[in-house]
């Protein structure tokens, strides 16, 4: 055979190996004819070694061997491949040990090492480069400097791509796009859309993508109407991506309407699609119209539902109360073989607890390995809810024993299983406790909702008024009626403050007797004028108080 023939044969195995012990057979014949000179071997090569991670320590000792004749191209070649791995944290341990063997990084290198730090949150490790780079003056390089916002983004240190970004002499849509991309990703969509509106040049898709998510998490319709338009004029930038934005952006500022038009004009929908509008529908309690969408993509998309899809349908399930079909799905989960995760877990046993099948909902929670806080909130809800108010604070106390941090929604619980328990004490003790340095939280209006509730349910009607007084919020519909109810169970009306009163008046009720009772109140408290206002407003709301009948005259 040839010489010729023999390297296009070494070239071809190559390419088709995919093991280190064949690979180091071919090696010696690489080895026996020189041939890692040769450019296009040294790259076949570089190419096999970083097909797998597994590889890494044994590239970096043939690297090492063949030093002198090679450019930075292969070194940083290599990089890139393990920087888009599974194991993104072998690319450090990769340039450690190049720059350990004499080799000097140059702009391309550092790139995909920012890279892998990001993948793999290698915060420390990405500072230390930062330096390095810093120290060998590439920071003024647009690529090197793209590659610092994004791995600061990627790590959630905010200042750190503000500062990166701030001081590069140029900036080209990737830093534009990557600072913000990077405030979206940890949460500070203002800042993103601040940003955003600061562009000296034309966005891309990615950038209109990004704003639009940063739109609809706080809630700024005008502004992602505006990208909305923009859109459509630039016929290029319509795409699955952007379609999938814009519902997410409508269904967060609770836009039904344009976010199904938009849905139903998408010639192509992917599971990003249908989970956003499941999941909106359900956000803007439409539980029955997101399953009747889950059936339909069954039917008609040929898409099979994934985790996400299903933890929506769940939480329709369990907003409904409809178990069989919460069952079928909780079965589906099991048989299609998919990953069980904390997040569907979570909303199986939410799901069992909110439908009254408490036992279920326990079996399943005990079944989940990784719990979060999440986890426990669905189940303390459902026990108390359902008349377990005791069981539920014995589970409060074992969470906090167990290391996670209660937040707002599990005192909620907490606070409901007091109150359908009728346990005042326990519930006062707990409202003061999520105030405490310990947990730092401020009762929101719900709160205040249950511990008024459950002192107007014990009779306490003087310290119920009292709790409303120091509130930071306006009375809402659910306390002014538990007072109403209190002061109804006693035997004559009392004098209700009057900053209680005022705020009573701005409320809208259904039933009449509220009304009828608010009449009363008002008329015991001497305040003709707005007894009047009441009957006015029970005339043009059509709200007649229903007449007294006997059914004597029946028998």
């Amino acid at each position: 055979m040839h010489f010729r023939e023999k390297s296009v044969l070494l070239l071809e195995l190559i390419n088709r190996c995919s093991s280190l012990r064949v690979f180091k057979q071919i090696q010696t014949h690489l080895i026996s004819r020189d041939l890692l000179r040769d450019e296009l071997f040294v790259n076949k090569v570089v190419t096999f070694l970083g097909k797998s991670s597994d590889f890494a320590s044994y590239g970096c000792v043939i690297l090492h061997r063949i030093c002198r004749h090679l450019s930075s191209f292969p070194y940083n070649t290599l990089l890139s491949s393990y920087a888009v791995c599974d194991n993104p944290s072998v690319t450090i341990l990769v340039y450690r040990t190049f720059v350990r063997n004499g080799f000097l990084p140059d702009m391309y290198t550092f790139p995909p090492v920012f890279k892998a730090c990001g993948k793999f949150s290698g915060i420390g490790e990405g500072k230390q480069i930062h330096g390095v780079v810093t120290r060998m003056g590439f920071c003024d390089d647009v690529y090197v400097g793209n590659s610092l916002v994004h791995f600061y983004g990627l790590c959630g240190d905010s200042g750190g791509a503000c500062k990166a970004f701030d001081e590069m002499p140029v900036r080209d849509l990737v830093s534009w796009t990557g600072i913000i991309s990077g405030f979206t990703r940890i949460g500070c969509n203002k800042e993103a859309l601040r940003m955003f509106s600061k562009m000296d040049i034309e966005p891309n898709l990615a950038t209109y993508v990004c704003a639009l998510v940063a739109s609809g998490r706080v809630g700024c319709l005008s502004l992602g109407k505006g990208i909305h338009g923009l859109i459509l004029k630039k016929a290029y930038l319509i795409s699955l991506e952007t379609g999938n934005a814009l519902i997410d952006m409508y269904v967060k500022c609770e836009q039904l309407c344009d976010a199904k038009r938009i849905f139903g004009d998408m010639q192509k929908k992917d599971k990003v699609s249908w989970n956003s509008m499941i999941s909106g529908l359900v956000q803007c309690k439409r539980s029955h119209e997101a399953i009747e969408l889950f059936s339909l993509m069954q039917t008609s998309s040929g898409i099979k539902p994934d985790g996400h899809i299903l933890t929506s349908v769940l939480s329709a399930c369990a907003n409904l109360g409809v178990v069989d079909y919460g069952r079928w799905v909780h079965e589906y989960v099991v048989n299609a073989g998919i990953k069980w995760d904390t997040h569907i877990g979570t909303a199986i046993v939410d799901m069992y607890a909110k439908c009254g099948y408490m036992e279920t909902a326990l079996e399943i929670f005990n079944g989940i390995r990784s719990k979060n806080v999440y986890t426990w909130n669905a189940l303390l809800t459902g026990l108390a809810i359902h008349g377990h108010g005791h069981e539920s604070l014995i589970r409060f106390e074992e969470m906090v024993k167990l290391g996670f941090k209660p937040n707002e929604v599990t005192f909620l619980a907490v606070l409901n299983a007091c109150c359908h328990t009728g346990l005042v004490d326990e519930g006062r003790r707990y409202f003061h406790k999520m105030k405490t340095r310990e947990y730092n939280l401020s009762p929101k209006l719900e709160h205040y909702g249950c511990l008024i509730d459950l002192l107007c349910r014990a009779g306490l009607l003087d310290e119920a008024l009292e709790t409303v007084k120091t509130m930071p919020f306006k009375p809402d519909v659910l306390i002014c009626g538990a007072i109403l109810s209190a002061c109804k169970s006693r035997e004559t009306l009392i004098e209700l403050p009057k900053e209680i009163l005022d705020s009573f008046l701005d409320m809208e009720f259904e039933d009449c007797g509220v009304y009828v009772l608010l009449s009363n109140i008002f008329a015991a408290n001497r305040r003709w004028d707005d007894v009047a206002k009441i009957r006015r407003l029970m005339k043009v709301k059509g709200i007649s108080k229903v007449p007294g009948a006997s059914s004597i005259g029946a028998f």
